[in-house]
């Protein structure tokens, strides 16, 4: 049995992908490497199929025709066989002393017959543009290895929520929780991370800053251009987000996962918004007023909460004047905290 199944969507990766697989085959044996082709025009196939006739034991190239990275996602969990499964885009990779701590770490909990619904690790921002770099981490949220329920951890801070990058799942759990990612969309690693929450029982924290997150590509999907080009995308994930989890029943079950999962809501609520004024348009102000009705209808305490939270973040000054100072506070936040 595999420890780790890594599974990195690929479309039209040719110039970077080596880098992420190469830092991921310093696992040996003990993991398997899932290249999904997702339908890429270029030279990702090839490539993938190079590295898996090269190492047939540790790496699978699976083509198919585009889904998009959910849809890529989906496919590498049919595929996966490890205890574990982690997604890893094609453009990041892994640190390898951390690497190293991270498979170490797995395999003494497995070697105890302890297997932790989600093991939390620190993810890197590599900025290109400036050769900078900014470590996202969790000392103030999880205790430090050691297996926890949700209730022996603490809230995130406002300013700090789960990415997919920090998060490895069993795959098992996975499977049993129905996970599936919609196709053809951008944005689905907030539903990744967020879906499967309440099906955590219990979790193990390691200090360690083991992926490094590419920012700065002028085609990646968290530019801010291309973000509000496809705010649609965001405002779709939002809805699903919003609907697939009754956090009510969540905070009888445990209040810290209630507060960690209302507060990845309230970051999506003010993403969507900020967007939505950056794509400018009466359109865009009207799907925005249609996305807060939603919630109003759907939980009114709900909606009360998110409108409490986002005044911290969103001008309440009305109208043109109020959405530009919320779009230069985000521009500043963006300077400052260098998070896309």
């Amino acid at each position: 049995m595999k420890l780790v199944s890594f599974a990195i969507p690929s479309y039209n990766s040719q110039e970077y992908m080596r880098k992420c697989i190469d830092s991921l085959l310093i696992g040996g044996d003990e993991v398997e490497i899932i290249i999904v082709n997702d339908g890429s025009k270029d030279d990702t196939a090839r490539i993938a199929d190079e590295y898996a006739a090269k190492y047939p034991f540790i790496v699978k190239a699976v083509h198919q025709e585009n889904k998009g990275h959910g849809g890529a996602v989906n496919t590498g969990l049919k595929h996966a066989t490890g205890i574990y499964y982690k997604v890893v885009d094609s453009d990041d990779w892994f640190d390898e002393s951390a690497y190293i701590k991270y498979l170490a770490g797995i395999r003494k909990l497995v070697n105890e017959g302890v297997t932790p619904d989600m093991i939390a690790t620190n993810y890197v921002y590599e900025h290109v543009e400036d050769n900078s770099s900014k470590i996202m981490r969790y000392t103030n949220v999880f205790p430090v290895e050691s297996v926890c329920t949700w209730e022996e951890t603490k809230g995130l801070k406002t300013s700090q929520y789960l990415m997919m990058h920090a998060v490895t799942y069993r795959r098992e759990m996975l499977i049993e929780c129905g996970l599936e990612l919609p196709e053809h969309t951008f944005y689905v690693d907030n539903i990744y991370v967020y879906y499967p929450l309440p099906f955590v029982k219990n979790l193990y924290y390691m200090d360690i800053d083991l992926y490094r997150y590419f920012i700065g590509r002028s085609d990646q999907s968290v530019n801010e251009s291309i973000m509000a080009s496809r705010v649609d995308q965001q405002v779709k994930i939002t809805y699903i987000m919003l609907d697939c989890h009754d956090l009510e029943e969540i905070k009888k079950q445990s209040y810290v996962l209630y507060k960690n999962m209302f507060s990845s809501l309230s970051m999506m609520m003010v993403v969507s918004t900020i967007f939505l004024y950056i794509a400018d348009g009466e359109e865009n102000i009207i799907k925005k007023e249609k996305l807060w009705q939603h919630i109003r209808k759907k939980d009114q305490h709900l909606y009360a909460m998110l409108k409490y939270f986002s005044l911290n973040v969103i001008s309440s000054f009305p109208g043109y004047q109020g959405r530009k100072l919320t779009v230069s506070l985000y521009r500043l936040a963006q300077k400052i905290y260098k998070f896309n």
